[in-house]
């Protein structure tokens, strides 16, 4: 079992509840700082609305027909609501759960309270 340490990483220390801006200063090359970014940009009040109107959009536009007589659904891709770019900014309240995914991306973020 790992133990937590104290790291040099530039990962400011927030309370849980707190609200806070995010910042995109660098692009990350590795998918996986990349996905973990998208991750946390769609905790965003604004993101999560869009992704819960664009699920219900794709609901309403399922069609569905007869395929050797099963119903066969046929079903939009979903959209990609954030992008990881240089500058992009977004709000959402810090957790304690966040705490090892900020940490993994710290170098490509800025953040500040908000």
């Amino acid at each position: 079992m790992a133990t937590a340490s104290k790291s040099s990483t530039s990962a400011p220390s927030f309370k849980a509840g707190q609200n806070v801006i995010c910042t995109v200063t660098a692009l990350p090359r590795a998918t996986g700082a990349i996905s973990t970014i998208e991750r946390l940009m769609r905790r965003d009040p604004e993101n999560r609305r869009a992704l819960a109107r664009a699920q219900t959009k794709r609901r309403q536009r399922m069609v569905v027909y007869n395929r050797g007589n099963r119903d066969w659904v046929s079903r939009e891709t979903a959209a990609r609501v954030v992008r990881v770019e240089k500058g992009a900014e977004w709000k959402m309240v810090y957790t304690l759960d966040l705490a090892p995914d900020i940490a993994s991306v710290a170098k490509y973020l800025q953040m500040k309270a908000g």
